[in-house]
């Protein structure tokens, strides 16, 4: 290639249209995914103090927040759960609930938006005192037990009429006992979506505020979720989960692993998702609501980023946001 002066990278920036004629990354509307935590409380909106500009919502808000996304043109929405204490117990036994919160809120979802796809987590860590995603005997969570307990709490949210499950626990062989079970029950087209490199993050706290497992968790989660310095295990994780059958894998969280993102993207090309998890989002946040940084620009970079790694779709708080600044 020639170099300067023949050479001048600046050209194709001078103007706006040509800046968008050659962008190589495009953000639009069908790359998000609106994570929404869902409530039993008696309000209909109330504010996750952690994590700016979300609220934990009822059912009845719920739906009008699925009409939104259809009308902002976002393809899909995932639920997640914060439940009265006094359902939770050492097993999670409230995800196996038919008539729990999660269900009825995929069957409100399903009848009144049927054209938005609903994706839910397959996880026990909501509705376990201790906030694990698995059944803890003593200090050790049992993978089997947990494993079991999964596959039939997946089995309820696909009788509910959810699109996608998400099993998000980390435990081995869950993505295909998972996969069996759907398919013995007649569930042959909901889809799993993977969580199939998650890593044990210091950015998830504003989450477990949300869903109200900060307080009870014991201990941390290192014994299953991924150590945040390898690479090379991430690769044999989703290569497992594809082989059992998932449809999708996801990178969680986002921004601190655009490495993994791009590595497992090129190596499989799967449909590739990542979530921008609670952490990521409520630094953004706070640091806009101090003028610190320009916070549409800085979301829609932190998207655009996640998409240029070689992300198929983002799961994030942003969405609804996102969506309007992008229509």
């Amino acid at each position: 290639m020639p170099s300067f002066p023949e050479t001048r990278m600046r050209r194709p920036r001078q103007f706006d249209w040509s800046r968008r004629l050659v962008q190589e990354s495009v953000l639009t509307p069908n790359d998000l995914i609106w994570t929404i935590i869902i409530s039993d409380g008696s309000k209909p909106r109330d504010p996750v103090q952690s994590l700016p500009g979300v609220d934990r919502v009822s059912l009845s808000e719920v739906v009008e927040d699925a009409k939104r996304a259809r009308d902002l043109g976002i393809p899909a929405i995932a639920l997640f759960p914060h439940v009265n204490p006094s359902l939770k117990d050492a097993v999670g036994s409230e995800a196996l609930n038919p008539d729990g919160l999660v269900p009825n809120a995929i069957k409100a979802i399903k009848q009144a938006v049927p054209e938005i796809g609903v994706i839910v987590d397959v996880a026990l860590d909501p509705f376990t005192d201790h906030g694990h995603d698995g059944v803890l005997v003593g200090d050790e969570i049992i993978n089997d037990i947990s494993v079991d307990a999964l596959t039939d709490g997946a089995i309820v949210l696909a009788n509910a009429g959810a699109d996608i499950v998400a099993p998000s626990d980390m435990m081995d062989g869950r993505i295909g006992a998972i996969r069996k079970k759907l398919d013995r029950h007649g569930h042959h087209n909901v889809m799993i979506m993977s969580y199939a490199a998650k890593y044990a993050s210091g950015f998830y706290g504003p989450y477990r505020d949300a869903i109200g497992t900060s307080s009870a968790l014991r201990g941390d989660k290192r014994t299953y979720q991924m150590n945040s310095a390898n690479t090379d295990v991430a690769i044999r994780e989703v290569a497992l989960d594809i082989e059992e059958g998932a449809d999708m894998i996801m990178v969680k969280p986002g921004l601190p692993y655009l490495d993994i993102i791009h590595r497992l993207k090129r190596t499989y090309q799967m449909p590739t998702f990542a979530f921008q998890v609670s952490g990521e989002c409520a630094m953004i946040m706070a640091a806009a609501q101090n003028g610190w940084v320009d916070e549409k620009r800085v979301i829609m970079e932190s998207l655009t980023s996640l998409k240029r790694a070689g992300c198929d779709g983002v799961l994030t708080y942003f969405a609804p946001k996102a969506a309007e600044w992008l229509s």
